[in-house]
């Protein structure tokens, strides 16, 4: 089309308009699938389990991780991906001391693998009654879901098996009957629960379907190559142990401090605007993998 255009003396606006668009459109989907390319790891293209835990700064880091939620879901349905809470447990005052969400769509892992890490947030404290600025932590961490692809023999004599009834919005059926599950593996002390379904045995199927995620990447940490790609690096959910950063005061920045990509639109990733972070990322982890090869 481009060859055509050159050879007409009158340009039609129309068809230059039509060449422009196709091209801005071939450069986008090139660049998707380049991407993708870096996508190469083990369980890159499963479904995710994600988990957030509050860390240092009390109340305001309970509320962390439910922004932290809310933002991934949003991410989710951005993509058109199917989003579960498995698992919330209230703060003391208000937002989530943690929560667990299941996360259904192509590549759903090894596009979130980006997230795991130490969040730290900066804002003006809507609980502190002096207007100060207080600095709070929530840790992500990221596992495959492997569903029926992997199964680990578990013997039932080492898990310990609770119920007890659901503490969080679900209805007044949920609320009424012990239909919440908590998993104690002791060997490992590995927790997990689930109360986001109506049924016991639902939740506990969906419970042990988590277990099984931890202790698959439990095993991969005997291999340091594969804990890097599995689980990263273990860092203390506080202060100098942050892998990105979201101010909300006195300026607005949202920084990764591993691929030092950053925006000022915290608005916008708070509402699920996240590739970019996670592009960026995909590209940094390869470029330390060729350091590595060289």
């Amino acid at each position: 089309m481009a060859e055509l255009l050159a050879e007409e003396e009158t340009h039609d606006e129309s068809t230059l308009l039509e060449l422009l668009t196709e091209a801005t459109q071939l450069e986008k989907e090139i660049a998707r699938l380049e991407l993708e390319t870096l996508l190469s790891g083990e369980y890159d293209h499963n479904d995710a389990i994600l988990e957030i835990q509050a860390g240092a700064g009390g109340t305001d880091a309970c509320d962390w991780v439910r922004m932290l939620q809310r933002m991934y879901l949003r991410w989710a349905e951005n993509r058109g991906f199917k989003a579960e809470v498995v698992e919330e447990s209230e703060g003391e005052v208000d937002g989530l001391k943690s929560t667990t969400l299941m996360l259904h769509g192509k590549n759903a892992y090894g596009y979130l693998r980006s997230e795991h890490g130490v969040h730290r947030l900066v804002r003006i404290s809507p609980y502190d009654s002096n207007k100060r600025r207080q600095t709070s932590f929530a840790r992500v961490e990221v596992l495959p879901d492997i569903g029926e692809e992997i199964k680990i023999e578990i013997n039932p004599d080492d898990l310990r098996i609770d119920y007890y009834r659901s503490s969080g919005a679900g209805g007044q059926h949920v609320n009424k009957t012990d239909s919440a599950v908590r998993i104690v593996h002791l060997p490992t002390n590995i927790i997990v629960t689930c109360q986001n379904e109506r049924s016991q045995h639902k939740n506990k199927a969906m419970a042990m379907q988590v277990l099984q995620a931890r202790l698959i990447a439990l095993e991969q940490q005997q291999s340091d190559e594969r804990r890097a790609s599995l689980r990263g690096e273990a860092k203390a959910n506080e202060w100098g142990s942050q892998d990105r950063s979201y101010v909300f005061h006195p300026y607005t920045l949202v920084k990764d401090l591993r691929t030092n990509y950053e925006t000022g639109d915290v608005i916008g990733v708070m509402n699920g605007n996240l590739d970019p972070f996670m592009d960026n990322w995909l590209q940094w982890q390869q470029s330390q993998k060729n350091l590595t090869q060289d």
